[in-house]
């Protein structure tokens, strides 16, 4: 049977052609008579697959030698935890933004270690939104200030990178390598790879490198940047094989021509179902249009009591994993990299025959 569409938010779609490699080299990769999953972390073969997974996302982003690219475990909640530990120093407060579920995990996980400024929230716009930059209560003492770019719950998205006088921490786990981006205007970086990078299991750091050796005291060894720096992200066994998986990606990311070329499909995806969303009176998105997310689309159907029957159908059509978020209900179509244009295609005419039966 072909394979269905699969808009799930993570773990989200993998290239096909990166399925089928890792196909042929799951039992005996490149002759060497086992597999990735089955070799040691230390061995000159894996060594050889994390350093070239590690120069193609360096390549991908044009990352400076100013920057530690550490791949960890632990997910990006991990990390709600291992940005105050390691980058309050001296201090005692930061700054974070409030645009979704995401930032508001990061928030509740940061108060347990510093005090949070909350500079902004769209909470009371039921985060449909970004609150304007002009209207942020930065702080004077802050020791970093924290957003997420793109929230994969509510499908709201910064069409702009803040610029504060503190190091600038982003969770970019639902848009990392969507688009070009200038890491050098940041402290941290940090994404879970389930969802634009590879299987579930690993989440990659971007961390400047005068940033580190200032963990808590208290702050476990394995939740010092530093120690993974020191170690080449080996000081652990690290998830080998989801780390050899995102390496297929970042080369089947350059094939299709780097990041730039990787973000006008992206664009025209998203603007290809949103366009029909707002063309439709069946359909809508609450978000407001400048800060629509590229990556993940919500939208609800006028008559909520289709919803079931509209995943149903959908099902049906190969087309997998639309619900939305259990904390908001409706449908969600994640468009990652891996998710095919004819697949947004596929979708649309679905969503209109739907419509025609059904409104």
């Amino acid at each position: 049977m072909a394979r269905a569409f699969n808009f799930c938010a993570g773990p989200a779609a993998l290239p096909e052609e990166v399925l089928f490699q890792a196909q042929e080299e799951i039992a005996n990769w490149k002759g060497v008579g086992c597999s990735v999953m089955e070799m040691s972390h230390r061995s000159k073969e894996f060594v050889s697959i994390a350093e070239e997974a590690t120069q193609d996302f360096r390549d991908l982003l044009a990352i400076s030698d100013d920057y530690e690219v550490l791949f960890l475990q632990g997910g990006a909640s991990s990390q709600f935890s291992m940005v105050p530990l390691n980058l309050l120093g001296d201090k005692t407060s930061a700054d974070y933004v409030n645009t979704g579920q995401w930032s508001k995990k990061a928030i509740a996980e940061a108060k347990r270690y510093c005090d949070v400024n909350v500079v902004a929230s769209s909470e009371e716009q039921n985060f449909s939104t970004v609150p304007d930059f002009g209207q942020w209560n930065l702080s004077k003492d802050a020791a970093y200030l924290h957003y997420t770019p793109n929230e994969t719950i509510g499908g709201v998205e910064f069409d702009y990178i803040p610029e504060v006088d503190v190091p600038l921490v982003a969770d970019y786990s639902s848009s990392i390598l969507s688009e070009p981006l200038d890491v050098n205007k940041f402290g941290l970086i940090y994404a879970g790879a389930q969802k634009n990078i590879g299987p579930a299991g690993l989440t990659i750091v971007v961390v400047r490198k005068d940033l580190l050796g200032k963990a808590k005291s208290f702050a476990p060894a394995m939740f010092d940047y530093q120690v993974h720096a020191k170690a080449g992200s080996m000081n652990n066994t690290p998830p080998t094989y989801a780390w050899y998986l995102s390496g297929l990606v970042f080369k089947w990311l350059k094939r299709q021509g780097g990041l730039k070329a990787v973000a006008e499909i992206n664009q025209r995806k998203a603007e290809k179902l949103y366009g029909y969303i707002d063309a439709s009176d069946f359909y809508s998105n609450p978000v407001e249009p400048r800060y629509r997310s590229r990556m993940n689309v919500p939208f609800v159907l006028a008559n909520s009591d289709l919803d079931a029957k509209f995943l149903q159908k959908a099902d049906e059509a190969r087309l997998l994993n639309l619900a939305g978020h259990r904390s908001v209900g409706g449908m969600r179509a994640s468009i990652y990299n891996a998710v095919p244009e004819r697949a947004v295609d596929a979708l649309i005419e679905f969503m209109k025959s739907f419509e025609k039966e059904y409104a």
